[in-house]
């Protein structure tokens, strides 16, 4: 009985913690272009501070589980369509996460015209980015923390699945930031794909169900096609230079 018992525990945990680094790569590509409009010698060190405050954030709203169960009820009608708590902050997190990436798109284009960066330093441009990494961590780590209450009773194989998850994403958030940073395309295309997520996110909050297997076919679907074209403009360039 002890055995099926801990097998089922082991099961919940790396089911959560899969599900977790999978759901948290929207996270990381979103980091990654925060922590970029900062100097370089302060983007690793919001990079993991990032990602601590995000962890802390998703082990609060485990803790809160009373609270996070009232999310389901209706707090406010408009136009005869009911939100609840959990509506509300799907629909701001989107509406911002569309707002966000639209600037950041419009600003890279700036940048490029004007053939420099914008990277501001200090201390409150460093912790304004922290703030918008651990907000819009809610929103994306909303929908896996209602699933982990779904899923197990145990509060510390969840609390150790998000921790696990966070360990795993600190470990590979520089590379994914260097390669974005690197790959100016790479980079409107991540933001392109965070604009697709908050539209989807604002239609979840209406009740409009977008299978997120669709969204993710997209967004591997372009991430290939643009694979294939950095290794195109990679040979030309190649090529001119002999």
């Amino acid at each position: 009985m002890n055995t099926l018992f801990d097998a089922e525990l082991v099961f919940a945990f790396l089911t959560l913690a899969t599900l977790e680094i999978v759901l948290g790569m929207d996270n990381i590509i979103f980091l990654s272009i925060v922590a970029g409009k900062l100097p370089p010698e302060d983007q690793a060190r919001a990079r993991t501070v990032g990602l601590a405050g995000a962890m802390l954030t998703r082990i609060l709203l485990l803790i809160s589980l009373a609270w996070l169960a009232r999310l389901t009820d209706t707090w406010i009608t408009v136009f005869e369509q009911e939100l609840s708590g959990r509506d509300l902050i799907l629909l701001i997190g989107g509406l911002f996460l569309i707002g966000k990436s639209t600037l950041e798109i419009h600003e890279q284009l700036e940048e490029e015209e004007n053939g420099h960066g914008a990277q501001k330093s200090g201390t409150k441009r460093f912790w304004g980015a922290i703030l918008q990494i651990m907000v819009l961590d809610i929103v994306f780590s909303l929908d896996s923390v209602i699933t982990a209450v779904g899923m197990t009773n145990s509060l510390p194989i969840m609390i150790a699945a998000i921790v696990s998850a966070v360990v795993v994403m600190m470990f590979f958030v520089g590379a994914v930031s260097r390669f974005v940073d690197a790959h100016p395309t790479i980079r409107t295309l991540a933001l392109s794909f965070l604009i697709l997520i908050g539209m989807a996110l604002v239609a979840e909050a209406f009740d409009f169900h977008v299978p997120k297997g669709y969204i993710y076919f997209a967004m591997a679907f372009s991430t290939i096609v643009e694979m294939v074209n950095l290794q195109v403009r990679k040979k030309r360039a190649a090529a001119k230079a002999k």
